[in-house]
């Protein structure tokens, strides 16, 4: 079992014609329903509100094989964002999130200690940046530490992330939580208010480094379709570098949720997860970790071929490493 917690909201998407469709979303129910597609047993834990929207939620979920026995009910409203795509197909958003469901974690609504059969714990995005919960999640997550896996991405929203360097702060201390991280390069830049016409290459690399010290064994940086920097411990000075195949992207909400869930599923099959995956994970080759992230790049362009989060079904051989 692999669960992920954090939020689960409705993406308001903009259509041509000026009008919305409403689907389920929020970064961390994406990866969630990936995982699922994959064959992972997967669940969520995340706060559902009783209305309309969270009703939705919940038989989204369970209809995409998502294990919903950590559910918490919540009375809140649900969570609303507002997606425009642009001519390429990426996403921006506007949130609607005073006071909603996402964000109103209490110490007893989570399971203390994680259960045993969970071989890793993925977090990140808003949950763990929105109070008053995002302290509840830290604090709880920080006491899960050994006892699986932890995995973590930022999913910086400029919106809601504050300052720069107020976010990055909060960064820095969650990215010591974890045994490994994905970051994008646009999240990066943004952390770091970086020249957006200048080469990244040296920040992104130093960043991974640094955060390296702070705890993980490893990073990885997505670059969108260029390629995914990996640096792991005791091998800083040889970054890999691995190239995606080219894809026409219909867009590309998910897709760095998509490439989470293809990573997990990747250590999972490399049987890097579970107590003692840390260990594990930084004695993958570069050769097995080149097979982690082609999987994970496949994952993600399959849903970037596609209207929405949901990659739909999925059906990739076992890996061979």
């Amino acid at each position: 079992m692999i669960t992920v917690v954090g939020e689960a909201l409705i993406d308001l998407i903009s259509a041509e014609s000026g009008t919305y469709r409403s689907a389920p979303g929020g970064a961390p129910a994406n990866t969630a329903v990936a995982l699922a597609r994959l064959g992972v047993e997967s669940s969520l834990l995340a706060r559902i509100s009783t209305d309309r929207f969270g009703r939705q939620l919940r038989a989204y979920l369970g209809s995409r094989g998502v294990s919903t026995r950590d559910l918490v009910t919540a009375e809140q409203s649900t969570t609303l964002a507002i997606a425009t795509l642009d001519e390429t197909g990426h996403a921006s958003y506007d949130f609607y999130v005073r006071d909603t469901a996402d964000w109103q974690w209490r110490p007893e609504e989570l399971p203390d200690p994680i259960a045993d059969d969970v071989l890793a714990l993925h977090t990140g995005s808003l949950a763990m940046a929105m109070p008053p919960g995002a302290a509840v999640l830290e604090e709880w997550v920080a006491r899960q530490r050994g006892r699986t896996v932890i995995s973590y991405d930022p999913n910086i929203r400029p919106a809601l992330a504050g300052s720069p360097a107020e976010a990055r702060e909060r960064v820095e201390r969650q990215v010591a939580l974890a045994d490994v991280v994905k970051v994008s390069d646009e999240d990066v830049r943004w952390l770091f208010e970086h020249d957006a016409d200048a080469d990244p290459t040296d920040l992104l690399l130093e960043t991974a480094r640094s955060w390296l010290r702070r705890g993980p064994v490893l990073v990885a940086v997505t670059c969108g379709g260029e390629r995914t920097l990996v640096v792991v411990r005791g091998r800083e000075d040889r970054p890999l570098s691995v190239v995606p195949e080219p894809v026409e992207v219909v867009d590309s909400v998910g897709a760095g949720d998509a490439f989470c869930a293809g990573l997990l599923d990747a250590f999972g099959q490399a049987k890097a997860l579970g107590p003692g995956g840390r260990d594990r994970l930084a004695a993958l080759t570069d050769a097995q970790l080149t097979v982690c992230v082609e999987h994970a790049h496949r994952v993600a362009a399959h849903t970037c071929r596609r209207v929405g989060a949901d990659p739909g079904e999925l059906d990739f051989a076992p890996l061979e490493f």
